[in-house]
C-alpha cells in the first residue's frame, strides 16, 4: 500500500467549493478480473469489498430525492457486483442516464458473455479503458493477452451499435504508461480513431485522457522508484488555474462500497471524507449517503490535498477526460 503521508500534508492548492450536484459516482466494489498498474483503487481478483443490496437501495433513494441526472458506476469491475443488473434496471426505469466504467475484458468472461447485450438493451453509456492502441503498451499496463481481449470486446460493442448508434455511446480512456502527463486529448483521439479503424474496423465516440494520480498502486510504484517527488513537481509546474472551474469534484459525489461519501474517488482512496459544514449528525466521522438524503451540498468546501494538482495539470483531468 502507498504511504499517503506526502499527500496528506498541508497543501497550497487553492480552496474550492461545491456547485450544484448533477452526478453520483458509485463504486460498486474493488473486485476485478484485472490488476492494472495505473489502477488508483488497487482493484483485483482477490478483493472482496462489494456494495450490498441495502446500500444500493439507499443509492436509489438518494437518486430519487435529489433528482440525480446521471449515475456513474465504477469499481473494480462494476459488472462483477452481484446486484449490478438490478441497479441498472432500476435506473433505466427511472430514465436516469448511466455510465459503466468497463475494463472491456470482463465482457469476454464466461459468466458475463451476455453483459454487452444487457448494457445495450438498457442504454448504458460505456466508458472503456484502453490505455493505448498499441498491444505492447497495453500489456505493460494490464497484462498479457489483455489487448486482444479488449479489441474483441470493442468489436462486440460495435456490433450492438455502440460507437455508431447515437443512443449507444462508447468512449475510450487513455492513461499514460508512466510518470508523465497525457498528450493533447484532441490529437491523441485522432490517432486512436485512425489506428483502431484502419487496423480493426472499430468505431468509438470520444477519447478521454486521464492523468495518472500519485495514489494507490501507481503512487506506490513512484515511491519504490524514488520518483514520487519528481512527479509531484511535474504536476505543480503544469498547474493551470483555468482548470479550477471545471473540476469534477464540484458537481459530483463519490460513494464508496459501504455508502460513505467523498468529493471524488481519489479522495475516497485517500480516506479524505467530505467536509461537514452543516454539522449533520452522523454515527461516524465520515459522512454516509444516508446523512445527505435531505442535505443541499452546494457551497460546501471540498477536501483538498497535494494530489489535486493531478486534476489541474496541463489540459486538466477528470473522469470525463481533459478539462481544457
Amino acid at each position: 500500500m502507498q504511504d499517503t503521508t506526502p499527500l496528506l500534508r498541508p497543501t497550497d492548492f487553492p480552496a474550492i467549493s461545491r456547485s450544484a450536484l448533477t452526478l453520483l459516482q458509485v463504486n460498486l466494489g474493488y473486485l476485478c478480473n484485472l490488476s492494472c498498474t495505473h489502477c488508483h483503487v488497487n482493484a483485483g481478483p482477490k478483493r472482496t469489498e462489494l456494495m450490498d443490496k441495502d446500500t444500493l437501495a439507499l443509492v436509489l433513494e438518494f437518486v430519487d430525492q435529489h433528482q440525480i441526472q446521471c449515475v456513474d458506476m465504477t469499481g473494480g469491475a462494476p459488472e462483477m457486483n452481484p446486484h449490478f443488473r438490478a441497479l441498472v434496471k432500476a435506473l433505466y426505469e427511472r430514465d436516469v442516464a448511466m455510465i459503466d466504467r468497463c475494463n472491456l475484458t470482463i465482457l469476454n468472461e464466461p459468466v458475463y458473455e451476455d453483459m454487452a447485450e444487457f448494457l445495450a438493451r438498457h442504454r448504458v453509456n460505456v466508458v472503456a479503458s484502453l490505455p493505448c492502441y498499441s498491444e505492447k503498451n497495453v500489456e505493460q499496463q494490464r497484462g498479457k493477452g489483455i489487448f486482444n481481449s479488449s479489441i474483441n470486446a470493442l468489436k462486440k460493442l460495435n456490433a450492438l451499435g455502440y460507437g455508431r448508434d447515437p443512443a449507444l455511446k462508447l468512449d475510450l480512456v487513455y492513461n499514460p504508461n508512466g510518470a508523465f502527463l497525457p498528450p493533447s486529448q484532441q490529437m491523441l483521439e485522432r490517432d486512436y480513431k485512425q489506428q483502431l479503424k484502419d487496423n480493426f474496423a472499430i468505431d468509438f465516440n470520444q477519447l478521454l485522457t486521464i492523468t495518472n494520480m500519485p495514489i494507490s498502486r501507481f503512487g506506490a510504484q513512484l515511491l519504490a522508484k524514488d520518483g514520487f517527488d519528481q512527479y509531484m513537481r511535474l504536476l505543480k509546474e503544469n498547474f493551470s488555474e483555468a482548470n479550477l472551474a471545471s473540476l469534477m469534484c464540484k458537481s459530483l459525489i463519490s460513494v464508496d462500497w459501504q455508502g460513505f461519501v467523498y468529493d471524488c474517488d481519489f479522495n475516497q482512496m485517500l480516506a479524505m471524507p467530505m467536509h461537514n459544514p452543516a454539522m449533520i449528525a452522523s454515527s461516524e466521522q465520515r459522512l454516509h449517503l444516508r446523512d445527505l438524503l435531505a442535505a443541499d451540498t452546494e457551497g460546501w468546501p471540498i477536501a483538498i490535498g497535494e494530489h489535486c494538482y493531478g486534476c489541474t495539470a496541463g489540459q486538466g483531468s477528470s473522469c470525463g477526460g481533459a478539462l481544457g
